[in-house]
Order: structure tokens, then sequence, then C-alpha cells
């Protein structure tokens, strides 16, 4: 049924550059249907594979390579902002090969903040529609572990910047959730990021759907849409405040509090109403929603305190929205990785935002906490050095009634390897003191 992505690779040469899940997963393809093929991986870390036809090529200077070859297919994450691609080479990635060859029906999901939990939404409102779907990409796995099973199905697919950058193909629905720096070091600022984004919709056609946010309009963010062909529906909370219907869909479930996360209610049954999902599926789809792992995720209630792991929000929008959406936030934690962003407008907000401490870890929190402090803040603000000390403090500093909330406003990668392994860490120095 994809005959076509496996000629892609006839009589090349190719590198796999970068050996995480989503190059394991190219390598195993390309070994099932090319078995004597000599592939060459290049990875800035050691790494190890048991396949004699296979050149490894690791340390500082793995990117030198990348014109030696006929196809380079890079793994999300790895910056080529600085590399110059001759002519001759083509750099792809899985995501692109599957929109370009796999013959299924497909629905994508992109934007700063919102596509988990957009993604898994429209999942589950399929499955409760009894369409035969699958989920895959951004959220956890490479969409080519997922061929064999795809036909017949919709490709449910969360779809990150780096995935996209390369892509010269769109879904049949595409999502696009929000706009918000983010990501800047990889792509050297903000043009490039969005750029990137944008090939979610650039290549469709008059029959495909662009679902956008009323509340914010891309336009606004990016300029010219003037390429964008397909078919475009606004979603935006104002617009159904009326609507009987979508104003219940925000009262079925507790793990989606705030307007900004209604939003994403939204968009999903927007894009499932185009595969003829009924009403009362979407329903049932929302009510049993418990909510996404590390976004704004209660998961324990000590000494009367609250404890949310909001470690997936990256950026201020994120943070500020969330702190409104539970309204009883005693204490925010803060702080990351500085990648650059412009944190101004988020101190102005946190001068009046509705919380009693402010606790703020390096690097970001420190600066924010010097700025907070110049313009005379009256917040309690605390800085703390480790995350346990951070927990330690919440435990002294947060009222009975009140939220403890894990919000960072940046990248975990100062610390941790993700988002995940800072807010599980967290969660276990909760549960454990």
């Amino acid at each position: 049924m994809y005959q076509s992505l496996i000629d892609f690779f006839k009589d090349k040469s190719v590198l796999i550059l970068g050996l995480g899940r989503e190059g394991r997963a190219t390598l195993a393809f390309l070994r099932r249907y090319y078995p004597d093929m000599h592939i060459t991986i290049a990875d800035k870390n050691p790494v190890k594979v048991e396949d004699d036809s296979v050149t490894l090529i690791c340390g500082e200077n793995y990117l030198d390579c990348i014109n030696d070859f006929d196809i380079v297919m890079q793994s999300p994450g790895i910056s080529l902002r600085d590399v110059k691609i001759k002519e001759g080479t083509t750099v792809t990635g899985e995501m692109d090969l599957f929109l370009r060859f796999v013959p299924c029906r497909k629905i994508g999901i992109t934007g700063t903040k919102g596509k988990t939990t957009t993604t898994t939404l429209v999942y589950r409102m399929l499955q409760a529609g009894g369409v035969p779907s699958m989920i895959m990409g951004n959220i956890g796995t490479p969409v080519f572990e997922s061929l064999d099973e795809i036909e017949g199905k919709v490709a449910v697919i969360e779809m990150s910047c780096h995935q996209l950058e390369f892509s010269h193909a769109s879904p049949d629905v595409a999502i696009f959730t929000n706009a918000y720096p983010e990501h800047l070091d990889h792509y050297n600022g903000f043009e490039g990021y969005i750029g990137a984004k944008l090939n979610i919709i650039r290549y469709q056609s008059e029959e495909n759907l662009f679902i956008s946010n009323a509340d914010q309009l891309l336009e606004t963010v990016v300029g010219d849409l003037s390429f964008v062909r397909s078919r475009r529906v606004n979603v935006s909370r104002k617009a159904y405040e009326n609507d009987a219907f979508f104003k219940k869909l925000t009262t079925l479930t507790e793990a989606l509090p705030g307007e900004h996360q209604w939003q994403d209610i939204f968009f999903a049954a927007t894009a499932v109403r185009e595969f003829g999902v009924s009403d009362e599926a979407i329903e049932k789809a929302v009510s049993e929603f418990g909510g996404i792992e590390h976004r704004l995720e209660k998961f324990a209630v000590k000494n009367g305190i609250s404890f949310y792991d909001d470690a997936i929000a990256t950026i201020p929008n994120a943070v500020i929205g969330n702190v409104k959406a539970l309204g009883n936030v005693g204490t925010l934690i803060i702080g990351g990785m500085d990648r650059g962003l412009d944190y101004s407008q988020f101190v102005v907000e946190l001068m009046s935002a509705p919380i009693d401490n402010l606790i703020c870890m390096p690097e970001t929190g420190y600066n924010i906490a010097d700025e907070l402090e110049a313009k005379g803040c009256t917040l309690n603000i605390v800085r703390c050095e480790t995350l346990e000390d951070a927990v330690a403090k919440s435990f002294e500093l947060t009222a009975v009634g009140k939220a403890c909330l894990l919000s960072p406003a940046a990248a975990s990668y100062n610390r941790y390897r993700n988002f995940e392994e800072k807010g599980n860490a967290f969660k276990k120095m909760v549960q454990e003191y």
C-alpha cells in the first residue's frame, strides 16, 4: 500500500541523522525493504548498532558528512540552521514521507501549545464515533512504526515544528492551535520556527480543510497567508458562547479547566465532524477525557495543598492561562533553560497575577525575579537553586486549600532531558516529601 515510499530510497545513498526512536524506526524500515543497503548513521552522541552494513559517524562534527549522501533522514530536534545543503542532497524525514506517500486520510495538529490535548481529543472522538483511526507522530509513536496498521484508518498526527520543517506535503485536515515564540535557538529566530509550522497548510488543496484559531488569527502573527488554498474554518471561544452544544462540552470534564483548553475541544469537534462523528460521540469522548500527563495535571493533595504538574508549559503564555484557569494558585514554580524568549510581558502579567508566592529557579526564573523586584512587585519571591528546594518551600509557603503549580515558562534542558523528566521528578519529590 506504500510502494512509492519504498521506491523513494531505491538506488540512493542514505544518511540517518540522529538515532533516537524515529531514527531507529527509519533504520528498521530500510533494513526490512533493503536488507543489503549500506546505511550511514550520524549522531552527536555515541550510539551502537549491531549491523555490519551500517557505518557510524559520532561526535561534535557529525554534521560535516551531510552533503555526501543522496537522502538525509533528519530526526526531529537536530538543527541544520548553520549547515549549507548542496544541490543534489535531499533533506527529509519520516513525517514528510508519510504525508507524501502513504495513502490514508490524515488529520494533522500543530501549534505552539495545545497540540497533544487536541490530538488526543480528536483520536478519542473518532474512536467514540466508530471511525477506525490511529494516533501517532510527536505524541510518541513515529509514523513509520504505524505503516503496517494504517490501511483503511484515519491517521491522527501531532506534528511538531521539527517534524514539519522539511515537509513538502500537508494533511487532509490541518489544525493550527496557536503561535507564540518557541524554539528560537533551533531556527535562529521566530521566522524560521513559524515557517516550519506553516508547512502543515502550505501544500493543502482546495478539497482540504484548515481549522484555525479565530481568537488569535494566524495572519496577525505571520502576515500574508495568501498561499492558503484549502477551505478554512475559524474556531473561536467567543463565537461559541451562544452555541448550546459547544457550551455544554465545556462542562463535561474537570480535566480541561480554563477557556484556553476549551478551545482544544472546539478544534477537535470541528475536525471530527468532517468524518461524520455525531454530537453524541463527541460528548462521550469529552466526558471520559482524563487529561494529559504533565499538562495541568492534578496528581496529589498533601497537607491540604493541591499539587499540579504543568511541566509542559515551556512558554509564558501557557503559564498565565493556566494560573487563571485554576484560580486558586498559592505558589507558582517557574524557571528553566534560557532560550532567548522575551519575558517582558510575562513580568508585567506576573505583577498582578492571582498568586501569593513565586518560586524562581535558574536560569530564567532568577532573571524574572530580578526584574520583578526592580519593578517593586509585592509577590513573595523566593529563589531556589534546585527543584528539591522548590518542593520543600512550596510545602512551607502554600496556604491550606490552595494549589502549588509547577509551570516553568521555559525549557527543562538545563537540568533535565525534557519536560517529562522534570514533571516526573516533581511528582516524585512531592509524593515522597
